[in-house]
């Protein structure tokens, strides 16, 4: 008897709250090209080490594609970076998101689309279409230019 009286306190002193206050709408960046997001993304990056080593970021946007927020996932190496689909969604979610854009930078400057970056892709868009979250695009960057999915016909 005493061992599940013990199991019933542990168990109902978990709680879980989360904090968010979304930024003022008139200060909210609009993103409505491929173009303003990749603008977006190399005023938060570290313009100095976007040549180094990959990052991935996620955009979190409104219904209305106001900028909720910006995120950097995960760093890696010169060669890959490994990220979390739950994280990214977990952001979205926490946000209220309605949208996501998806951005990572390829430190060779070399833009092409690998198939790895599609695989992720779709998995993530298959998972966020689940959660009515729409992934607007993925955006690949270098210190020079960059691409995109939805330019490209990928999403």
């Amino acid at each position: 008897m005493k061992k599940n009286q013990l199991a019933t306190t542990i168990y109902s002193s978990t709680e879980i709250q989360l904090h968010y206050k979304r930024p003022l709408f008139i200060k909210m960046k609009h993103i409505n090209s491929a173009e303003k997001a990749q603008e977006v993304i190399k005023e938060f990056a570290d313009s100095q080490r976007i040549d180094l080593k990959e990052f991935f970021w996620v955009l979190m946007l409104s219904n209305a594609n106001r900028l909720l927020g910006i995120s950097e996932i995960a760093s890696g190496s010169s060669r890959g970076v490994v990220i979390n689909i739950k994280e990214i969604l977990q952001l979205a979610l926490m946000t209220s998101s309605s949208a996501i854009i998806l951005a990572h930078n390829h430190p060779s400057g070399n833009l092409t689309i690998s198939e790895c970056d599609k695989r992720l892709t779709e998995k993530l868009q298959q998972v966020a279409e689940i959660l009515e979250i729409t992934l607007l695009d993925h955006i690949i960057i270098s210190s020079e230019s960059f691409t995109s999915f939805s330019k490209e016909g990928l999403l």
